[in-house]
């Protein structure tokens, strides 16, 4: 036998290391294509998958009915009904004055261990009698107005008893559009209604009296249910904290409803708890300056004496400002001696003199400049 060494051909070894490139990528893809691929699930696997997603909605749901409840029971002893009866005296033909009387109701909450109730003004205004009940308790509560405030719709009435239910305040600020939201109240004399839903929306402007053009600024839109008797009750979050004060619907139209702002709510309160009204001058109107001159002139035909200070377009009655004899279109220009040059200075300035005390006004009626003192 030889001692020479066996070669492979040249030739024949790159043929074979081809070969074997090509198995490797071959096997390689073939795994890649369909050997690692898990066989698609059967229908117990599918059924089980199902069961656990409506398991997991089921939980969501469970807890959402839960934190209701929960909220319900905490704040709803303290959703108040309140029924009013207004008496107005009025002419008959034949048998001369006669006293008629109208029954209202609507929703209140008590918000503090001395029997303040937050509600709203039209449902108390012009009462000549308050009724307040509470949930399971058949004898009502004489209600004495302590305040109210036709510019927010807010009213604080009063009742006097020991160991009454209290609703906490929550932060309104903190609001999320999406967010859920309890209602509760007595819509067509239903007590203690609950109704779910959403705030829609939040920053609303709400007009309340057209004839005024009174007009509350951000206010909570919500799909929550509120019919005529929720009026006056409370917006609740899932926490149980009052957010809202429920004040209107928009008729005919469904999941459309308002609530003030509690943040807005708790200082108009604070206010008539400690002075018995809010303290303004009572005026509607707009800053004066170099657009609403222009604009003023071109619809009027008429110039105004000065482009600054504010433009009165309504004077609400029984306010200081009607006391002091100031007209719709009278131009403030200047208030406690200093001028003024937009609504927000005036407001400073009437928050300066404080309640109780005097501002003497500068004004024009037309061309001429006259002086008046409104008493806050």
């Amino acid at each position: 036998m030889s001692g020479r060494r066996f070669q492979v051909p040249r030739e024949l070894l790159v043929v074979l290391i081809v070969c074997a490139a090509v198995g490797l990528f071959g096997s390689w893809w073939v795994d890649q294509r369909w050997g690692t691929r898990s066989s698609p699930p059967g229908p117990e696997e599918i059924k089980a998958e199902e069961r656990a997603d409506i398991r997991d909605g089921t939980d969501v749901l469970r807890s959402l009915e839960n934190a209701a409840v929960k909220v319900v029971e905490k704040v709803g002893p303290a959703v108040v009904r309140i029924e009013t009866i207004e008496k107005a005296v009025v002419n008959d033909f034949f048998v001369g004055q006669i006293v008629q009387e109208r029954e209202g109701i609507g929703s209140g909450v008590i918000i503090d261990k001395d029997g303040h109730i937050i509600t709203n003004n039209h449902v108390i205004s012009d009462a000549s009698e308050i009724m307040v009940y509470l949930p399971e308790r058949r004898d009502p509560y004489r209600g004495r107005v302590v305040g109210t405030d036709p510019f927010t719709d807010l009213a604080v009435v009063r009742i006097s008893g020991g160991d009454l239910p209290t609703a906490p305040l929550g932060d309104s600020d903190k609001l999320r559009v999406g967010q859920f939201v309890i209602a509760i109240g007595n819509p067509y004399g239903f007590e203690s209604s609950v109704t779910l839903g959403l705030v829609s929306a939040l920053g609303r402007g709400l007009l309340l009296d057209p004839k005024y053009n009174l007009q509350i600024e951000g206010v909570i839109q919500t799909d929550a249910s509120i019919n005529p008797g929720n009026s006056g009750g409370p917006l609740l979050n899932l926490d149980g904290e009052v957010v809202g004060i429920n004040t209107a619907i928009i008729q005919n139209a469904q999941g459309i409803g308002f609530a003030i702002p509690i943040n807005t709510a708790r200082d108009i309160a604070e206010e008539l708890i400690a002075h018995g009204k809010i303290l303004r001058l009572g005026i509607l109107g707009g800053t004066v300056d170099e657009v609403f001159a222009a604009r003023y002139e071109r619809e009027t035909g008429n110039k105004l004496p000065v482009k600054s200070g504010v433009f009165i377009v309504e004077v609400v009655p029984n306010e200081p400002a009607a006391a002091a004899g100031l007209q719709p279109g009278d131009l403030i220009i200047a208030a406690g001696g200093e001028q003024i040059r937009s609504m927000e200075e005036l407001v400073a300035k009437v928050k300066e003199a404080g309640h109780g005390g005097e501002l003497n006004i500068d004004f024009f009626r037309g061309e001429e400049r006259f002086v008046t003192t409104a008493r806050l």
